[in-house]
């Protein structure tokens, strides 16, 4: 459900969610600290702030508890002596199951407990930050009302969870054997194929716009990440960039603005190969949605028949 709200209304809540992103940004850069950003934070605050995503403020508790636990997770199980494969796979199956335990289908949380893996986060400052920004997020939607209307619980498709391993899986191997493995996990990626598993129906005129928007958003924060070397201009740039990008597209995609900010935590080596590592992984993910969608479809259709 998207809700309508004045233009005024929704330029000042552009404004706050991204003056709340450059102060994460900030606050990194006085710190020498990159753990502190997190990219799915950005993500969120447009989600919940600016278009009031009802997937993801119905439950308020939920924005700061599930993205917290998933971090902890994530950030434990990077403690592990196991290679950064076995870390992955882990990590996705410990955090389907927490979601399924909390009966939730918070898609960052997915991103967030991912993080400290992809990144190899070693600082508490991680968790203290993902403990802290998600309980602002949290205040935001509570102080303002924003959930206010919205029904508190709403059917969740469980056997998607499955699915969304499965795939996960057969691209976490595909990776790994081309040697690989540093791309097997891109958290907004995720973030997004995990939300259209749970949609009902999916067109491939939605999948080209997803794919192309995301490859787009990788591609611009990677130029920006190599030719800038001010974190905070990029972060303006990259903002300013992706509100344009989505205006003239049509669609809302919160995905795009975690994006940039991801280059600023990936490792170097990583940065270089992320518009092509993006590029095969939605090509394969949102094309394998797709496919799962059309056959659902197919096959209900005979049912009723």
């Amino acid at each position: 459900m998207n809700v309508i709200i004045s233009r005024k209304e929704l330029s000042i809540s552009y404004i706050i969610a991204f003056t709340f992103i450059l102060a994460m940004v900030e606050i990194s850069v006085l710190l020498n600290d990159q753990e502190v950003i997190l990219p799915e934070v950005a993500a969120m605050a447009i989600a919940m702030w600016v278009y009031r995503e009802a997937g993801w403020i119905r439950q308020p508790l939920r924005i700061f508890l599930a993205p917290s636990i998933t971090a902890t997770i994530g950030y434990a199980v990077n403690q592990l002596p196991i290679a950064y494969v076995g870390k992955v796979i882990l990590t996705i199956v410990l955090i389907m199951l927490l979601l399924r335990l909390l009966q939730t289908n918070l898609a960052p949380s997915i991103a967030t407990g991912l993080l400290p893996v992809v990144i190899n986060a070693t600082e508490w400052t991680f968790i203290i930050a993902v403990f802290i920004f998600t309980f602002i997020l949290m205040l935001g939607v509570l102080l303002f009302g924003l959930n206010k209307g919205l029904e508190k619980k709403v059917p969740i498709q469980y056997k998607y969870m499955l699915v969304f391993i499965s795939l996960n899986m057969v691209w976490i191997a595909s990776v790994t054997i081309a040697g690989y493995a540093q791309l097997a996990v891109i958290p907004p990626i995720l973030v997004v194929v995990y939300e259209v598993l749970q949609k009902p129906m999916y067109s491939s005129k939605m999948a080209f716009k997803q794919v192309l928007l995301l490859n787009i958003s990788a591609t611009v924060g990677t130029l920006l990440y190599l030719n800038i070397n001010s974190w905070i201009l990029i972060t303006i740039l990259a903002m300013l960039l992706m509100l344009i990008l989505l205006q003239i597209v049509g669609i809302r995609l919160p995905a795009v603005y975690a994006f940039p900010l991801l280059t600023f935590v990936l490792p170097a080596d990583i940065v270089t190969s992320l518009p092509v590592g993006t590029l095969v992984a939605t090509v394969f993910f949102f094309g394998s949605v797709l496919a799962i969608k059309k056959w659902e479809m197919t096959r209900n259709k005979k049912r009723m028949q």
